[in-house]
């Protein structure tokens, strides 16, 4: 696929701004906060239809204006594609595909397939596991469309599951303190002095708080049944494309450290099931385990107000020579880890979708050091359309960057370079 012309109206700093590409290797030249990177983001919306930066469609409209616009030219082997994403400060956005309105947005998710490689991504090693969750997520959605829906599908769940143990958690806290007021008021100081929440107190002529859920069990059990069925799909979604994902990583990495170290990539799901269970593809299993993890964490639950069962909590276990990568790899471990991923990322990819992803690299070549960058370079070759950020051309050699359209940009305003 590839990527012919891009049009940017009231779209963070660019007020109106056409781009024609006309290489197959672009690099935005420019000093910081000008907006090459927010470039890149319209195309990592026209593909993923999100911000790994922001996650309000009004923070993406220019100067609080009602709405933003960004148009696109895609060539696929099926032939020319029109995408145009609009979207409003105050109200839904709205997609259209070859000028055609979209009800669902699964259908222009899989038009357009990218990869993006930041100065972020190098945080994802050591950083908390909800980035880790992000990366599996924006791939599985890349493969699979129908994911997205899952997902969200998953945290509405999750979200009103939560509003129902924390309104529980409330209901509690109020009942102790209307017992704790009347053992004040005969003569008791305060509740601690005498242990009360503990101890029974003989011929008490007020209700003792108990540790019931205060919210009909019943109720509690069908949204534990939906997130156990939705949390199930989520599970098994991730570790499917991490076990694809997984050979290619180790491969690309043996590759970059000259054979020296042995990557492994593990997906690390909190409840208590085998991996041959999901690698079984026994959805019903995985929900199983799912409900028996949600009842041995039933008390904690009902006390924190929030559930501590599910994807939502999981992570992704990266080790290299059986040695786990976050807390023991050094800074150039993790560079030569997370581009093993990029590399693998594009390759998956390719070979799923049958066509070339876009490859997006905003501001990373500076983080990476010669020998990481070459590998990065001669991999892009002419295989993988590239929109490349950076604020000088130093790390590019004149061979490479003969065959690059090179192009600056000031303040939102891009021309030839």
């Amino acid at each position: 696929m590839y990527l012919k012309t891009l049009h940017l109206r009231q779209f963070r700093n660019y007020f109106d701004q056409k781009v024609a590409f006309d290489a197959p290797k672009t690099i935005l030249v420019g000093n910081n906060a000008q907006g090459k990177s927010n470039l890149l983001e319209a195309v990592e919306l026209l593909s993923t239809l999100k911000s790994h930066r922001v996650g309000r469609d009004r923070d993406l409209i220019l100067d609080s204006k009602p709405i933003g616009q960004i148009d696109a030219t895609l060539e696929r082997q099926t032939g020319a594609i029109d995408l145009a994403l609009t979207l409003r400060s105050q109200a839904r956005r709205t997609l259209k595909l070859n000028g055609e309105p979209l009800r669902r947005h699964l259908d222009f998710l899989s038009v357009l397939n990218v990869v993006q490689f930041s100065c972020l991504d190098l945080d994802l090693v050591r950083g908390g596991p909800e980035g880790r969750r992000n990366w599996i997520d924006r791939l599985v959605i890349q493969l699979e469309p129908i994911y997205a829906h899952i997902l969200q599908q998953y945290n509405q769940i999750l979200r009103q599951r939560n509003a129902l143990l924390k309104r529980s958690k409330e209901i509690r806290k109020a009942e102790f303190s209307d017992s704790f007021d009347k053992m004040r008021f005969i003569g008791y100081e305060t509740p601690e002095d005498r242990n009360i929440a503990e101890c029974p107190i003989p011929n008490a002529q007020f209700p003792i708080p108990n540790s019931q859920f205060p919210i009909p069990s019943s109720e509690l059990a069908l949204w534990d049944a939906q997130l156990a069925t939705a949390g199930a799909r989520v599970i098994r979604r991730r570790d499917r494309i991490l076990e694809r994902l997984m050979p290619l990583a180790r491969n690309w990495h043996r590759s970059i450290s000259g054979s020296a170290e042995v990557l492994d990539v593990k997906y690390d799901a909190n409840i208590e099931v085998s991996s041959e269970l999901i690698a079984k593809d026994n959805l019903e299993g995985v929900r199983q385990a799912f409900l028996e993890k949600i009842q041995k964490r039933a008390i904690a639950e009902q006390f924190q107000g929030t559930t501590l069962v599910g994807p939502h909590r999981d992570d992704i276990i990266f080790t290299i020579n059986n040695t786990p990568a976050r807390q023991y790899a050094s800074q150039g471990q993790q560079r030569t880890l997370v581009l093993a991923l990029k590399l693998a990322e594009l390759q998956l990819i390719e070979e799923v979708v049958g066509e070339a992803p876009l490859l997006l690299l905003d501001d990373v070549l500076a983080e990476l050091d010669l020998s990481r960058q070459n590998q990065l370079l001669e991999t892009i070759q002419e295989r993988f359309q590239t929109l490349i950020t950076t604020t000088h051309l130093g790390a590019f050699d004149a061979q490479w960057l003969r065959q690059t359209q090179i192009l600056s940009v000031v303040a939102g305003q891009i021309n030839q370079f």
